[in-house]
């Protein structure tokens, strides 16, 4: 698996902490973005990092990819 690669399977298991919705993987800014919380979380050396306080807010821009 290349370093700019989620696991699907893990892609499809993982959702927001704060609000339960479905994710989406930016591989350019490797960030898991949640756009119902306007949160991006980051995904280091491939481990999402799945707590609030260490997401970014995002704009409605970022959040639409």
């Amino acid at each position: 698996m290349g370093e700019n690669r989620l696991d699907p399977q893990l892609l499809e298991i993982l959702v927001c902490p704060a609000t339960r919705a479905p994710l989406r993987y930016d591989t350019e800014a490797q960030e898991l973005i949640s756009e119902a919380a306007g949160l991006a979380y980051p995904v280091r050396d491939g481990v999402p990092v799945m707590l609030v306080e260490e997401a970014r807010r995002i704009d409605a821009r970022d959040a639409n990819g």
